[in-house]
């Protein structure tokens, strides 16, 4: 017993000098107890008259040992503390971590402004689905399969009859579905065309509006249009409306707004004309009011979309749409 006793003691020894971590310290210590018990056990198969002195023998065994755990913790946690204070040591010349202020994306700060314009004139907003059915984002607004209008815009098909959404007019036509006129929405989100280079984005945002009521003519749209030109740019903004074609209004426009850079005297902006598009509107075409249960001999609407990078671009002076993806932080922090 004596000679498991020093061996014990030797190997257990031997280890604590060697260990330099708490943990260590730990694991080692209930090593010990286990043998130590181990060792123990062996006390009913000694003679009565030598398990006292076996007793005390083991009694001061345990307690050196004890001593030595103590006196070994005390130094490897003086140890574990000098490392720590060492890693966390703070050098107070270097100079302080700046944290720059966040800011809004420009075409978040443009979305909200178009919305709080909008607003201020009664529209309310509504998100559709990014993923749209045929119906909805064609059919449903005078663009059936056969249609030639059709090859306007490539699109993102995920099935047959499902797709990214290539504009959120299709959110117009769930409204009139489903609600009664008057109507009077506003219709942002993210958009989805096969189309990317300088002024295009396979992906970009826009922002498109319906007014559906009795006597509705092309001159709300216009008036309408005023205002949220003069509240977008500036008071001497003006607005001229050329005629077009779109699928889902009769008649249709294109909306040029006076060139803020010249004042609509000429320049690279605008080329030399004067005026730069920036949306395209009409007046509801009187089938897409039948698709969607709306009597066209007793209401009349008009219907507006514009690409929210397009505004933003003008408004701060872009000539790169790629700029509004990139995420440089040199470019996005001028929006601070």
């Amino acid at each position: 017993m004596k000679e498991k006793i020093r061996a014990l003691r030797e190997k257990t020894e031997t280890a604590m000098r060697e260990t330099e971590t708490g943990r260590a310290l730990y694991e080692l210590k209930t090593r010990f107890q286990a043998e130590l018990k181990s060792i123990m056990s062996g006390m009913k198969d000694l003679p009565k008259e030598e398990r006292p002195a076996f007793g005390k023998l083991i009694n001061e065994f345990k307690e050196d040992m004890e001593a030595q755990f103590e006196a070994r913790a005390a130094v490897v946690r003086q140890k574990e503390m000098e490392a720590k204070y060492a890693a966390e040591q703070i050098d107070v010349t270097m100079p302080g971590r700046q944290y720059r202020p966040g800011a809004l994306h420009p075409i978040t700060l443009v979305k909200n402004q178009l919305i709080d314009i909008f607003s201020g004139m009664g529209f309310k907003v509504f998100e559709g689905p990014e993923i749209e059915t045929d119906y909805y984002n064609f059919t449903a607004l005078n663009t059936p399969k056969d249609h030639p209008a059709r090859d306007m815009q490539d699109t993102f098909y995920l099935a047959e009859n499902l797709l990214l959404r290539t504009q959120t007019s299709a959110g117009q036509i769930r409204v009139m579905e489903e609600e009664k006129p008057p109507i009077k929405i506003l219709s942002p989100g993210r958009v989805f065309r096969s189309d990317d280079d300088a002024t295009h984005s396979p992906m970009f945002h826009q922002m498109e509006g319906l007014v559906v009521d009795r006597g509705i003519t092309l001159c709300d749209l216009q008036g309408m249009l005023a205002e949220f030109a003069r509240r977008m740019f500036d008071a001497s903004t003006k607005v001229r409306l050329r005629p077009s074609y779109f699928p889902f209004t009769e008649p249709s426009v294109e909306v040029d707004l006076s060139c803020s850079e010249c004042g609509g005297k000429g320049c690279r902006l605008c080329k030399g004309t004067g005026w730069i598009e920036v949306l395209g509107a009409g007046m509801v075409n009187r089938r897409v009011l039948e698709n969607c249960g709306v009597d066209p001999d007793e209401y009349t609407g008009f219907a507006f979309g514009m690409g929210i990078e397009r505004i933003a671009m003008l408004k701060y002076g872009i000539n790169n749409i790629r700029a509004l993806f990139e995420n440089d932080v040199r470019f996005l922090e001028q929006f601070r």
